[in-house]
């Protein structure tokens, strides 16, 4: 074990925070509306007494920028928990299909699947993630016969206070940046780096936002409000509805 430096791990964040911030914007420009549109329950829109095509629009790019930033973020703090543990333990990134990270601690194998909380999935991923950890226990095993493998859903952040499922283990939040880097406090050291740069970033993702609201609220009136400016709902419907 190598103890982990914090310097090390600013240095990485510096390195590789703004790509996380370049594919949030390209996300953004890569939207088209009639698409997300499609996606969309007209029927919640009228309940809700939604009157203008802004409201509209900011629900449904809010609704896309909330659910794929998790997605986005989840990867790349994947990497960095792959880094850490690489410093500290000399850890890899996995090839084993729903493994992210491996390494040797204490004679043992570790295999970890790393989600970003603890909610991640439904009990069919879950049970899917079991089936990987089993696959990926018996293929370890058949060059190496005694080696003791255990597998750990590891989860950026939250917490679950039985960590012990049976087959596998869940660590969450600080005991799961522990458990990688052998550091008690590192998820609160983490908090720093994490937000080198992060005003600028997000003004140049505001000002993409902005841009991006106005754009669509434009090709929505045009498309789905009559000429007095209201939503034309069977209009909007018929779009929905329609193959």
């Amino acid at each position: 074990m190598t103890p982990l430096k914090l310097d090390d791990v600013a240095r990485y964040v510096e390195l590789n925070i703004g790509s996380f911030h370049e594919k949030r914007i390209a996300s953004l420009g890569r939207l088209k509306l009639k698409d997300v549109l499609k996606r969309k329950n007209p029927y919640m829109y009228r309940a809700k007494y939604v009157l203008t095509a802004e409201q509209i629009i900011r629900g449904i790019v809010d609704a896309h920028i909330s659910s794929n930033e998790e997605t986005l973020f989840g990867d790349w703090i994947e990497g960095l928990a792959i880094f850490i543990n690489g410093q500290v333990y000399g850890g890899w990134k996995s090839g084993i299909t729903g493994v992210d990270l491996e390494f040797d601690r204490d004679g043992r194998r570790y295999i970890v699947a790393i989600k970003s909380g603890p909610n991640w999935g439904n009990s069919s991923q879950i049970g899917q993630m079991k089936t990987n950890f089993l696959t990926a226990q018996r293929t370890l095993r058949t060059g190496n016969s005694g080696l003791q493998v255990v597998a750990v859903n590891g989860c950026c952040y939250g917490r679950d206070n039985n960590p012990d499922k049976g087959s596998y283990y869940k660590y969450c939040g600080q005991r799961f940046w522990s458990f990688i880097s052998g550091d008690d406090q590192l998820y609160v050291e983490l908090i720093e780096p994490l937000g080198f740069k992060a005003r600028e970033r997000n003004d140049e993702f505001a000002e993409n936002y902005g841009q991006m609201i106005n754009k669509f609220t434009r090709e929505f009136t045009l498309e789905f409000c009559d000429e007095q400016g209201a939503i034309d709902w069977t209009r909007l419907l018929r779009f929905n509805s329609e193959a």
